[in-house]
């Protein structure tokens, strides 16, 4: 991607608030074999221009000056609530030196494994990006994940997937960090178990309220054969 910038003369708090109410956004250019240059930027354009991935991935070549040179975005720094991008950093890339960045991750084929299709699993991404360590021209836009594969409740790791050539893993001290694992629905079979203790306490409660309408009915029953019988024995006295 190709983007233009202008040379910048002023600094400061108050230069910088003007240069953004002009619809300017502040930035500067470091590394390499050249020495740190401040440099504005068109803020319509480079808030599109922030939107695509590739654009903070991938190198770049800006335009400054006349000359055009290959960065690489380094930080972005924005307003807390406004559309406002504040303040924006470019590192230069050196062709022979092997740079760290972090690349986006892009998941395919999740719908037809067998995890998701049979055993309806929950794929959680736990990573999004990955930090990797390469030469300018091997540096990938994004890196590709196939989870077609995927079967129940598996996990995938970084050893588990191929990485561009060129491409090394920076591992801050975890050397084979999870990047995906299947989950089993368990809020389904947690709806299954509720439902079956709701009918047992049900049944259990049914019990004891049949017990008490049926002792009173033959409470009531015997004074009732009592009195019936009472009426018999004078009968036969006379």
């Amino acid at each position: 991607m190709k983007f233009v910038a202008f040379e910048r003369a002023k600094q400061g708090t108050g230069a910088s608030r003007r240069l953004r109410i002009s619809g300017k956004t502040p930035g500067i250019v470091y590394g390499g074999e050249g020495k740190p240059q401040l440099i504005e930027l068109d803020h319509n354009a480079l808030w599109h221009a922030l939107k695509k991935e590739a654009f903070h991935s991938s190198i770049l070549e800006m335009e400054l000056g006349g000359s055009t040179s290959k960065v690489l975005l380094r930080d972005v720094q924005y307003h807390p609530f406004r559309q406002l991008v504040q303040h924006i950093d470019f590192q230069r890339v050196d062709a022979r030196t092997r740079m760290t960045v972090k690349v986006p991750l892009h998941y395919t084929g999740e719908e037809e494994s067998v995890a998701v299709k049979i055993d309806h699993n929950l794929v959680n991404h736990v990573m999004t990006e990955l930090e990797i360590s390469c030469l300018p021209a091997d540096l990938p836009e994004f890196i590709e994940v196939d989870l077609s594969g995927l079967t129940n409740t598996a996990t995938i790791h970084v050893n588990d997937i191929k990485l561009p050539k060129g491409v090394k893993f920076v591992s801050h001290g975890k050397n084979n960090p999870v990047l995906v694992s299947a989950v089993p629905p368990l809020v389904a079979e947690e709806v299954d178990e509720a439902a079956a203790g709701a009918e047992a306490a049900e049944g259990a409660a049914a019990a004891p309220a049949a017990g008490k309408a049926a002792a009173p009915a033959a409470g009531k029953a015997v004074p009732a054969a009592g009195k019936a019988a009472a009426p018999a024995g004078k009968a036969a006295k006379k």
